[in-house]
């Protein structure tokens, strides 16, 4: 609406100017008009330069996400950019499989960091602050100006049970390698009969402490051991190769 204002404006001046033979009338609608020209345009300005007529509104969102390994291996992937950390892209799936995973943002905006949970399952907890209009007459005035839900910043945080294992990219596509082998499979297959006696010793040792857990409580002591236990063997594997 603004913008409307000023080129209104600003054409009604040139034609008063223009079509208006009569001294006086002329003087004070090219006045009235300039008047209203220069006074929509500081009003704009200042919306663009110090967002006037707006205010800063934070959210927070919430959703689960899986490993973008796509296996049943506990793994938080990343991307290092520069050397602070805090550039640094994280890679994750918002279904069990998918083919093309998502990422978080890369930019000026946008801060990204891992959080250890005690929980069984990851999530991703997104914090915005966007900037958005006082009302509905500001709302009006600025139409179109492409001001509102700006950015300001954005924080992801990723929220990873303890048993995951921190991995790049890079080590993950040697992990990916590593595990085809012949000699890995034999292991995992290893884990895998180790792996059952120490998830029902998790569990005994869980119902011991605690005779009234629930059938969800159970479940989730018996994930996290899993998750620890495949989470040693990345670990494991790791260092075989250094």
């Amino acid at each position: 609406m603004i913008i409307i204002i000023m080129f209104g404006a600003a054409i009604a001046m040139f034609a008063s100017i223009m079509f208006i033979e009569r001294r006086v009338p002329q003087l004070i609608l090219a006045t009235l008009c300039g008047l209203l020209f220069v006074g929509s345009t500081l009003v704009m300005t200042l919306n663009y330069s110090h967002h006037f007529g707006m205010h800063q509104v934070t959210t927070t969102t919430r959703k689960p996400i899986y490993s973008a390994s796509n296996s049943t291996m506990p793994l938080a992937l990343y991307q290092p950019v520069g050397s602070s950390g805090r550039d640094d892209v994280y890679i994750y799936n918002v279904q069990e499989r998918q083919k093309k995973a998502n990422h978080t943002q890369a930019n000026e905006f946008t801060a990204s960091k891992i959080k250890w949970t005690n929980r069984a399952t990851p999530e991703l907890v997104t914090t915005e602050t966007r900037w958005r209009y006082n009302n509905n007459f500001f709302a009006a005035l600025y139409m179109w100006s492409g001001m509102d839900g700006t950015l300001v910043k954005r924080t992801n945080t990723l929220e990873y049970p303890r048993t995951y294992v921190k991995l790049t990219v890079k080590q993950a596509d040697r992990l990916k390698k590593l595990a085809q082998s012949p000699a890995a499979k034999q292991a995992q297959a290893r884990a895998q009969q180790q792996g059952k006696a120490a998830v029902a010793g998790a569990v005994q040792a869980a119902l011991a402490k605690n005779p009234n857990m629930t059938a969800q409580q159970i479940q989730q002591v018996s994930q996290q051991a899993e998750q620890r236990l495949q989470g040693q063997m990345v670990k494991e594997m790791l260092k075989s190769t250094k």
